[in-house]
């Protein structure tokens, strides 16, 4: 049963397609119980990090680096991950992996900054200066040696048309690691953690996972994607109910980000 009181909490999910589906029970589910549970609002990963840090959020689909560094507990069960590659975080060089020295990133995810950083670093040798900017691929460019673009942005692009060397990030951590990455997690501080909303979060990604097929349907057009690619995203690409493979993989990546960050070891959060 869910808790009951005059006080919603406040949470904050991403604006992503691949947030959609552990929401939609609280947008469209009948159990009108269930779609008042939160007060839900929308942001890019990186603001709904800044809103827990900053206490204008109670829960919040947390990017796991910033989980870690701000010491939050998570609700098990739910979340978003990959088991192979991801299709929506892709590095893309102008250079030979091995040379690049600048990356452009797209300032909407400090976990696929992260996860860049230390692929580079631990597969390929390299550890390159960031530069955060908006999404724009042929800007970025412009600017660095190679570019991160995540989420929707991402999946308007076609990897195999792109004149560049072109990584799935997803994928080479699962072939680096042989285990899943879990990108976002729902997080809050302890208190509110120990509260039993875990069920409505459970209840409201099984209630999306339900209606993938609507939400192929209705997304899209409004982001740009088209449905096939849409459906194909949500049902091959992302994994959204997390077991303990999931778990282990989202360990093993924040012990590889706590080795190698001095940002996450001191506990800071970057700009």
């Amino acid at each position: 049963m869910l808790p009951k009181g005059p006080i919603h909490p406040r949470v904050c999910a991403v604006s992503y397609l691949n947030t959609v589906p552990l929401v939609w029970g609280f947008l469209r589910s009948p159990d009108r119980q269930l779609r008042e549970t939160f007060d839900l609002d929308f942001a890019l990963p990186s603001e709904c990090a800044d809103r827990l840090a900053s206490a204008t959020a109670d829960i919040g689909i947390m990017p796991v680096i910033e989980m870690a560094r701000q010491k939050l507990e998570y609700f098990r069960g739910t979340g978003i991950a990959c088991h192979g590659p991801v299709r929506s975080i892709l590095l893309i060089s102008k250079v030979p992996i091995k040379e690049i020295r600048t990356l452009a990133a797209d300032a909407g995810s400090r976990s696929s900054v992260m996860l860049a950083r230390v692929i580079l670093a631990e597969k390929y040798g390299v550890e390159p200066r960031i530069h955060p900017m908006p999404a724009d691929l042929a800007v970025m460019l412009g600017h660095a040696d190679s570019a991160l673009i995540i989420g929707d942005p991402a999946l308007k692009l076609d990897p195999a048309s792109l004149p560049f060397e072109t990584l799935d990030l997803g994928g080479i951590w699962n072939s680096m690691t042989g285990l899943p990455m879990v990108f976002a997690v729902w997080a809050g501080r302890k208190e509110i953690v120990k509260q039993p909303y875990e069920l409505a979060f459970t209840a409201s990604c099984r209630y999306g996972m339900e209606h993938i097929a609507d939400i192929a349907r209705e997304q899209p057009g409004e982001r740009g994607i088209a449905e096939a690619l849409a459906r194909e995203y949500l049902t091959r690409h992302i994994v959204f109910e997390l077991g303990e493979r999931d778990y282990e993989g989202m360990n093993l990546y924040i012990e590889s980000a706590l080795r190698f960050d001095r940002v996450v070891v001191s506990g800071a959060v970057p700009a």
